[in-house]
Parts: structure tokens; C-alpha cells; sequence
């Protein structure tokens, strides 16, 4: 019990400090993408995306799952950490001297002769994540998140401030391009002043083998999920227009940055929690569990209520020009309140050292979603139907991604239906009850502030009512924080 104590203690603490990290950065770059938009024209978010697909893709190559093989291995050392850390420079190096090479022909490609050297420049975050890859690691395995959070809030600040100035100067395109390159290097930079690693001139051929051995099915997995993302703005790219991806891609980023604030500061926590006691199956059910209820009980609401007011938030926040991407935006929300379902399954099977069935499922997913995808752009040739069906390879995929979660740790696809019922029959609830605000033609600020006021107080007092589980055990977890600190400053 003692051990499960200091565990949760841990776990609570590293929760927090994500969920800071998460909810600093979202906040600062909801801000400055606010701002960038305006100085902006939708056509250079859109040619941003298209490089962007080069550069993501890159860095799953170089990361090559090593990153969460460090996390997972309880065997990881300071050797090991610098062995991956040469594998990843090594192999952006190469990558980077492809898109180097490469650059002049996707700007033909896509009609964009401005594009090659935006994409050179932008190509360089390839060799500082290598080494930022690795800090990241080494903090997430020791579940030091205070020090992400300090480099996160620094890192978005500073790229913010660079962007901005670069808008302001005319600079267009290129101060996307700054915002993203300063971005990670002031974050890198941060790291390196608080964490202790430094890499050595030291390689282990077994070990470098063992964790990729590992690693490698993440790094298919990894392509495929980000080849696969990456599709679909290439192809909105090259089959409808620069500005319609813009259009998608905002419409995208927004709901995409809230889901990361709320599901992903529990699930890398969840990561590394599991991975220390992977040998005792009935606890590692209750942190899964706990992981997938807390996540869902969070998102849900907090998706839908971005759908509810999207379109009086674009007008308010963006312009009458951002207007066309408030139907990508509602479906993306919806889509994005489906990440616990996703992530609290995948990441249980990695830290289990399942990295196996997760490219399974992936190969799977990734069958069905490309068919879509192709069907909706060449056959339809509709990008309304492009977007949605998105949602719908994400429905399909919660099952896909339980699949294997009975056999793993016990956790069955009908069980945790039962476990998210409470957070989506309670936000659809909730969301009836906001949405006839809509029809008394307020200001968009005063529509926004009033739905988010009735939905968050039938939501909240609908879960008082009915006793639902995760209210009450984050409840009882923040008494435990406060009582905690009270003791210790009393002491």
C-alpha cells in the first residue's frame, strides 16, 4: 500500500505539471495563432501545412520510437540514453539533407515556387529534436514534468513573440517559419539548462539493437498515423486549394490543442506510471481505468462545448474570413472527444512492451481510413465529406484500438463504454440545454460566455446529482493535495 501511495503521490504531482505545461502552451498559442491569423492570409497556414507534413513525418523517423523505448525500458541508463541520442542525429542529418535536396520539387509540385526555401529552413527542427527527443525522455521517465512545463511556457513565449514581429515586419510565410523553428530550439535550450543528461561519446551496438527492437514498431506505427494525417493535407493541397487547407488546417488546430491540454497530460503521465509496475496486472487495470474515466470525463464535455460555440468564436476570435472553417472545426471536435477511447488503450499496450500489437492496429486503422479518404477526395471530390469521414475512421477505431485491451490488461470494449457512458450522455445533455441560447441573437462574446456558463452548471450539477464516479474521485483527489499541503507547510 505504501508503495501505491508514494506511486499515486508521483502520478498525481506529474499530472499536474503536464496539465499545466499543456494548458500554458495552448493558452500562449491560442493567443498568437489569434494574432497570426489576422496579419495572415489563409493561404500561407496552408502552404505551412504542406511543409509541415515533411517535417512531422521526419521526426517520427527520427525519434524511431526510441524515446518511449527509453521511457519503457526499466534497464535504460545514462549509456542508452546517449546511444539513441547519436542513432537520432545520425538519421536527421540524412533526413534533412533529403528535404534539402527535395525542396525545389515539392514547390513545383504544388505550384509554390516560394515554398523551397521556407521548407529548407523549417527542415532544420529535424536535427534539434534529436537531441530534444531525448530530454524529453529522460524527464518523462522520471516523471519530472515541472521542468517540460517551464521549457514549454519559454519556448511559446519567445517563438510567439518572434512570429508575431516577423507578421507585423510582412515577413508572410516565413514568420510561420521562424514561430516554429524558434520554437524548438528556445525549447531544447530550456531543457538543457535543467536537465542533468548530457550526451557522451558513448555507443552500445546490443543495446541500440534491443531498443529498437522495440522502438521499430513504434516507428512504423508512427509513419503510418502521421503518413496518414499527412495524406490528407497533401492531398486537400494538390486536389482542392492552399486556401481550403488553411481553412482545414485552423479548423483543425484548435480543438486538436484542447484535446492535447486535457487527454494529453494524462496520457504520458499514464505511460510512465504503467511501465513501473507492469508486473502487477490488477493495478495497472485500475490506472488504466482511472486514466480513461478522468480523460473522458474531462474532454467530452469540453469538445462538445467547442462545437457548440464555434462559429461565434471564429467570428470573434478570427474574422468574417476564418468563417468556412467553422464546419471542419465542430467535426473535429467531435472527432477529438473520441482521444481517451485511443490514446488510454494505445499507451496501455506500449506500456505493457506490446509495441507489437499497436503497429497491428495501426496497419488496420490505416487500411480503412486511407480507403475513405480516397473515396471522399477522387470519387466525391468533396472536402466536406473528406473531413467527416474522419470522424467516422474514429468511431470505428475506438473498437479497433480495445480490441486487444481484455487479453492485455483485462479492460474489455464493453467496460469501458459502461466507464465513458456517464461523460457522453451528460455532455449531450448539457449541450441541449446551452444551445437554444443561440437563438437570442446575442453579441458573440456574450453567446459564448452564456453557453459555457448553462453547459458547465448543468454539467457539473447533473454529475453532483447523480453521483457520477469521476467527479467525485477528482474531488477527492484535490482535498488529498490541499490536506497534503497543509500538512507539510504545518510540519
Amino acid at each position: 500500500m505504501q508503495v501505491e501511495g508514494t506511486m499515486k503521490r508521483r502520478t498525481v504531482s506529474a499530472l499536474l505539471w503536464k496539465f499545466f505545461e499543456r494548458g500554458g502552451r495552448a493558452v500562449i498559442e491560442l493567443v498568437v495563432q489569434v494574432v497570426m491569423a489576422r496579419l495572415l492570409a489563409p493561404d500561407d497556414f496552408g502552404a505551412l501545412a504542406i511543409m509541415l507534413v515533411f517535417v512531422n513525418v521526419g521526426n517520427v523517423i527520427v525519434q524511431s520510437g526510441l524515446n518511449t523505448a527509453l521511457v519503457q525500458s526499466s534497464e535504460a541508463d545514462e549509456g542508452d540514453f546517449s546511444t539513441v541520442f547519436w542513432m537520432s542525429l545520425a538519421v536527421s542529418a540524412v533526413l534533412y539533407a533529403a528535404v534539402f535536396l527535395a525542396a525545389p520539387a515539392v514547390a513545383a509540385f504544388y505550384h509554390m515556387g516560394h515554398l523551397a526555401w521556407p521548407l529548407r529552413a523549417l527542415a532544420l527542427v529535424l536535427v534539434v529534436n534529436a537531441y530534444n527527443a531525448v530530454q524529453v525522455a529522460w524527464v518523462q521517465r522520471e516523471l519530472e514534468f515541472r521542468k517540460v512545463f517551464t521549457a514549454t511556457v519559454a519556448s511559446v513565449v519567445a517563438s510567439g513573440a518572434v512570429g508575431i514581429a516577423a507578421a507585423i515586419a510582412g515577413a508572410g510565410l516565413w514568420a510561420l517559419v521562424a514561430q516554429q523553428l524558434s520554437y524548438q530550439i528556445v525549447n531544447c535550450l530550456v531543457l538543457a539548462a535543467q536537465v542533468p543528461w548530457r550526451p557522451h561519446l558513448v555507443f552500445r551496438v546490443s543495446r541500440a539493437c534491443e531498443l529498437f527492437s522495440f522502438g521499430w514498431k513504434l516507428l512504423a506505427s508512427g509513419l503510418l498515423d502521421t503518413g496518414y494525417r499527412s495524406l490528407s493535407d497533401l492531398v486537400i493541397g494538390k486536389q482542392f486549394s492552399a486556401s481550403q487547407l488553411g481553412y482545414v488546417s485552423q479548423g483543425n488546430r484548435y480543438p486538436q490543442a484542447l484535446g492535447s491540454v486535457l487527454d494529453g497530460a494524462i496520457q504520458p503521465v499514464m505511460l510512465s506510471a504503467v511501465s513501473r509496475v507492469q508486473d502487477d496486472l490488477s493495478y495497472v487495470r485500475r490506472l488504466v481505468r482511472r486514466a480513461l474515466k478522468t480523460s473522458c470525463y474531462l474532454v467530452m464535455p469540453c469538445m462538445t462545448l467547442f462545437a457548440l460555440c464555434a462559429e461565434p468564436l471564429v467570428r470573434m476570435l478570427l474574422g468574417e474570413q476564418w468563417l468556412p472553417c467553422v464546419f471542419f472545426m465542430q467535426v473535429y471536435c467531435l472527432t477529438y472527444a473520441l482521444l481517451p477511447i485511443h490514446t488510454t488503450n494505445l499507451q496501455a499496450l506500449n506500456a505493457m512492451g506490446r509495441s507489437d500489437l499497436f503497429l497491428k492496429l495501426e496497419l488496420v486503422k490505416k487500411a480503412y481510413g486511407v480507403a475513405f479518404l480516397l473515396v471522399t477526395a477522387f470519387v466525391l471530390q468533396d472536402v466536406y465529406l473528406m473531413v467527416g469521414s474522419y470522424l467516422v475512421t474514429g468511431v470505428i477505431s475506438t473498437f479497433v484500438n480495445a480490441y486487444p485491451s481484455k487479453r492485455v490488461v483485462g479492460y474489455s470494449y464493453a467496460e469501458q463504454l459502461r466507464d465513458i457512458a456517464p461523460g457522453v450522455a451528460l455532455s449531450a445533455a448539457s449541450a441541449a440545454l446551452a444551445w437554444p441560447v443561440s437563438l437570442f441573437a446575442l453579441p458573440d462574446a456574450a453567446t459564448i460566455i452564456l453557453q459555457a456558463l448553462v453547459m458547465g452548471a448543468a454539467y457539473l450539477g447533473l454529475s453532483r446529482l447523480l453521483r457520477v464516479e469521476a467527479l467525485e474521485y477528482l474531488l477527492a483527489t484535490a482535498r488529498e493535495i490541499v490536506a497534503g499541503r497543509k500538512h507539510r507547510a504545518e510540519g
